[in-house]
């Protein structure tokens, strides 16, 4: 009796044992199995869109649901910063974690400027697909294009597809510049080879229109710049000939990009993927679809935001009905602050009402005050990122390190800072310093003070009606105290003054 007894306490105590074992190899395989499930990743780039044009940043004129949305279930950076106040070198410093001002060619290109980027520089596609990752940009690029001379007839390379992108569907430039066209994976869509492209940004073509010599031709009116040739009734920066079949309508462009972005969720749900989704919004010139012409109350600019913020939402609603909104985690910024008149009578000064695009910021879009660099800036993983308000510097540049940590690979820089814990919302720890930059001028931001060198040149950009920053004096301000840069301290406060100037020639090195 005693033996069976033992024998049955042994055989009761091995399935004990066997089945303890498998529960853990079990738990220790959802484990890695969690670990090796790499997240999506999405950055959403709007253009020109200031600190203070969205709900979730305090405006009241104006309702974005679908980005409050992401504000609401994510982290809100109230110190999210572009690393310019232009366009170009935001984006070059997004893709690479470089100061753009260590590149002397990183400002505003021509539509047919060289690429930007060496080919053989570390960029956010490359080292995602280092990772695994299918890589892809949709939108705008404005980093050039090809290596001094560009035949739009045939491939056009390097481009982004030598950056790392695995697949690309962009316009060249900005909306307000030729070539009017798209271009995927280096060719131009619809292009009929019986009509070539011609492009040049400093002779017209002989007998073609302009703003100028045909006036009647226009529908939208250019206040400054936007004079040369005509395309769909609006004047564009450069002169262009030619690829009728291929010229992009302004008023399907939101609606253009959305659907490309969206096809591209549901062909490439089923591995990993990286989609920087580059919005033109609110760009110049302002074409709303004419489901929103008129929704916003405050012309075109407050339309295409309207509009910007529904394409967001559906974007967001395949992502959910493709399973994958849960896995992938998503950036939301600008490239630089706002401006109102920026080449066209558009009716956003007339319109503005009680709306302040810069959200109670000082400058703007070209600025070197704080409206010109510091943006919205989101992060939004669901059910991953506890939501909440942060008070953090971050920066735009610091995304290859931090989402090379994501993805266990080291990418920490001179430039870039590995900030994934504070994107991810599980610290409040942000960035010491910070250089800005605004048209090669640049600017330190260290804790809550800034400092602003003094630089030659005009205080007010006269065609825009924003203030540059440009002083024959230094420039110091508390923004904790002073978000409004209206007390300059650097006479009161020499020692602070002192240590900022010391931080920055050692940050410039």
């Amino acid at each position: 009796m005693r033996h069976k007894f033992y024998r049955l306490f042994l055989t009761v105590a091995i399935a004990f044992v066997s089945f303890s074992c498998k529960n853990e190899t079990k738990e220790s395989q959802i484990a890695v199995d969690t670990k090796n499930n790499k997240p999506n990743i999405v950055i959403i780039y709007l253009d020109d869109l200031g600190y203070g044009d969205l709900s979730c940043y305090g405006a009241t004129a104006i309702k974005t649901p679908n980005i409050d949305a992401l504000a609401t279930g994510g982290v809100k950076f109230t110190n999210g910063y572009a690393s310019s106040a232009t366009c170009t070198p935001s984006r070059y410093a997004l893709l690479t974690g470089m100061y753009p001002w260590r590149n002397k060619n990183a400002r505003i290109l021509a539509g047919n400027a060289p690429l930007l980027i060496d080919t053989k520089q570390q960029t956010l596609p490359k080292m995602l697909s280092k990772a695994g990752y299918q890589t892809a940009i949709i939108g705008k690029w404005h980093l050039g294009l090809g290596s001094g001379y560009v035949n739009w007839n045939e491939t056009i390379k390097p481009g982004p597809n030598e950056v790392g992108f695995d697949a690309s569907y962009i316009l060249a430039a900005t909306q307000d510049r030729v070539p009017t066209v798209y271009i995927e994976n280096g060719h131009v869509v619809n292009l009929d080879k019986n009509d070539p492209i011609e492009v040049d940004y400093k002779k017209n073509f002989k007998g073609e229109p302009t703003a100028k010599s045909n006036p009647e031709m226009l529908t939208m009116a250019w206040h400054h710049g936007h004079n040369n040739s005509i395309v769909n009734g609006i004047p564009r920066i450069g002169y262009m000939k030619g690829g009728e079949a291929a010229k992009w309508s302004d008023i399907d462009m939101a609606d253009h990009f959305l659907g490309k972005a969206k096809n591209y969720i549901k062909t490439h749900k089923d591995n990993p993927f990286f989609l920087y989704y580059a919005m033109q919004q609110p760009h110049v010139p302002r074409t709303p679809h004419p489901r929103f012409v008129g929704k916003s109350g405050m012309g075109p600019r407050g339309d295409v935001i309207l509009e910007a913020d529904w394409c967001i939402g559906e974007f967001i609603k395949t992502l959910e009905e493709e399973g994958v909104l849960e896995n992938t985690l998503i950036v939301f910024s600008s490239d630089n602050g706002p401006v109102l008149n920026d080449g066209y009578y558009d009716e956003a000064v007339e319109k503005l009402g009680n709306h302040d695009p810069k959200g109670g910021l000082r400058g703007g879009k070209y600025s070197l005050f704080e409206a010109g660099t510091r943006v919205p800036f989101i992060t939004y993983w669901k059910n991953h990122i506890k939501p909440n308000v942060s008070d953090a510097i971050v920066c735009q540049m610091d995304l290859l390190a931090s989402l090379g940590n994501l993805v266990d690979i080291d990418e920490s820089t001179t430039d870039s800072k590995n900030l994934l814990n504070t994107l991810l919302g599980e610290s409040q720890k942000g960035r010491d310093h910070l250089i800005i930059e605004a048209k090669s001028h640049t600017a330190l931001r260290s804790g809550d003070w800034i400092m602003i060198p003094p630089y030659k040149g005009k205080t007010i950009n006269k065609k825009v009606g924003t203030e540059t920053g440009n002083s024959l004096e230094y420039k110091l301000y508390n923004l904790k105290k002073d978000i409004g840069q209206q007390n300059n301290l650097a006479k009161e406060n020499p020692q602070k003054l002192k240590e900022m100037i010391q931080i920055f020639e050692g940050l410039k090195l």
